[in-house]
């Protein structure tokens, strides 16, 4: 097909579950494209001979390879291009935006909408959990053993990559399960914990371990990783988890959670299960959640989906401003959750029972760029308002757990608490490396995943010397 043909075709739309019906329920939102759909869709890839998609893919994903096996409909070759390179094809298929990596750098945006890869990605690893059968053979043991602290995405991918080149790898998991973020914080009509469940599976048949429920700098130190445990190398993934609140007046109340505690407790310990849970969350006609992130939007969705009859995301800047993936705050409207933009909360309201009533804000207006290259939100002397709600979130971002890195004193930290790196990943403590937001902060899964594929060479390199 000429390439005049293949800018004709237009992109497909994913099918999703109706707003009225998924603000309701926890199952996935988006449906999955039916193959003749994809083909059609990897048929717009214009095979661009030098093609910016794979620079802006974090872990190098042959998207043109990938895109044009899957158009002639060969798709174990399709497969086997994408887990060459994604240990995690089902979980980024769902959660990684596209829009700023990969797809902004398809040559089609210029005159229209880039090929959906993240949408084909997904399909095809939807396709290989029934039917793909590995072609590429591991190589023999090297006899080296590396350990991962942390299974979230940038500790499963770092060891996945670690199998496949033969090192032995465990992954220590301070929770009762694998996957870090991808469990506790990403909720089930996003990333189903059966998808999650599937990849750590493939994990396992490429020979990774896993141990939980095992709290290094707790129940362990990195040195006795290395020291007493045998381990020739260890890659710290470890978040950053912490949650930062406000510090405004009355942040003590009852019915006032961190978007983590409030994310943990709905997706981890299975709140979204309703009367199933034992360990519920507190029921609300009115949530109100600060943030505007995609851990906001997680959480007022979320909320949504508990119970609430009304849930607001309330964000200090304009929506042009929002962090969060544009996809994301589309479903929100659909499903009926309310924004207010340019106001900032300054007190939290409680009644004699000191339980939450109301949350009282501030208007804003934006004034000069910050550091981010935003425009900085500035107070509106004298304008506020209150609103009702029984549930307030606070969802305005995380930073580093000091639980291991003050159980490692001789870990290099910078003045924010992260963990601090050479050009290839190393700490400063020789055979010890680290990445994902334990080192760059909080960021997205796939950036996380590309740190640990990074470090998984890194650490290939430094046994192999």
């Amino acid at each position: 097909m000429k390439a005049a043909e293949r800018m004709q075709i237009p992109r497909q739309r994913m099918p999703e579950q109706k707003a009225e019906d998924r603000a309701r329920n926890f199952s996935e939102v988006n449906l999955g494209l039916a193959e003749e759909a994809a083909r059609t869709e990897a048929q717009r890839c214009l095979t661009c001979k030098k093609a910016k998609c794979i620079a802006g893919c974090p872990v190098g994903v042959d998207i043109p390879n990938f895109l044009e096996a899957l158009a002639r409909g060969d798709m174990q070759t399709a497969a086997d291009v994408l887990f060459s390179a994604n240990v995690l094809p089902a979980i980024t298929g769902r959660v990684c935006p596209q829009e700023t990596q990969c797809e902004a750098q398809c040559i089609r945006i210029n005159r229209g909408e880039p090929v959906a890869i993240g949408y084909l990605e997904r399909f095809v690893a939807e396709w290989a959990a029934d039917n793909y059968q590995r072609t590429a053979a591991l190589p023999p043991p090297t006899g080296k053993k590396v350990a991962v602290v942390g299974a979230g995405p940038a500790g499963l991918t770092c060891a996945g990559e670690l199998a496949k080149m033969g090192h032995a790898a465990t992954v220590f998991e301070a929770l009762h399960t694998p996957g870090g973020v991808l469990v506790y914080g990403i909720p089930e009509f996003r990333l189903p914990k059966e998808i999650v469940q599937s990849e750590v599976s493939k994990l396992e048949e490429l020979g990774v371990k896993f141990e939980c429920n095992v709290v290094v700098g707790q129940t362990m130190t990195v040195a006795e990783l290395m020291q007493q445990e045998g381990f020739d190398a260890v890659f710290l993934a470890t978040g950053a988890g912490l949650p930062i609140f406000l510090s405004i007046p009355g942040e003590g109340l009852k019915g006032v959670y961190s978007a983590n505690e409030f994310l943990t407790r709905a997706n981890l310990m299975g709140a979204y299960k309703g009367a199933e849970s034992a360990t519920p969350l507190l029921p609300s006609t009115h949530a109100v959640i600060a943030g505007g992130g995609n851990t906001a939007m997680d959480a007022v969705r979320t909320a949504r989906r508990m119970g609430a009859e009304s849930a607001t995301l309330i964000y200090r800047r304009s929506r042009e401003e929002m962090p969060a993936r544009a996809e994301e705050v589309k479903h929100a409207e659909e499903e009926g959750i309310e924004f207010i933009f340019l106001a900032n909360p300054v007190e939290i309201i409680g009644d004699s029972e000191r339980w939450v009533r109301a949350v009282r804000c501030q208007r804003m207006q934006l004034g000069e760029p910050d550091a981010s290259g935003r425009r900085r939100p500035v107070p509106i002397d004298g304008d506020f308002f209150e609103l009702p709600c029984q549930v307030f979130i606070e969802a305005i971002g995380t930073r580093a757990n000091p639980l291991l890195t003050q159980a490692t004193p001789d870990l290099r930290l910078n003045k924010w608490g992260y963990i601090e790196t050479d050009e290839n990943g190393m700490t400063s403590i020789p055979g010890v490396f680290a990445g994902g937001d334990i080192v760059r902060g909080a960021a997205t899964v796939i950036l996380a995943m590309g740190d640990g594929k990074k470090a998984a060479e890194a650490i290939n390199r430094y046994l192999s010397s």
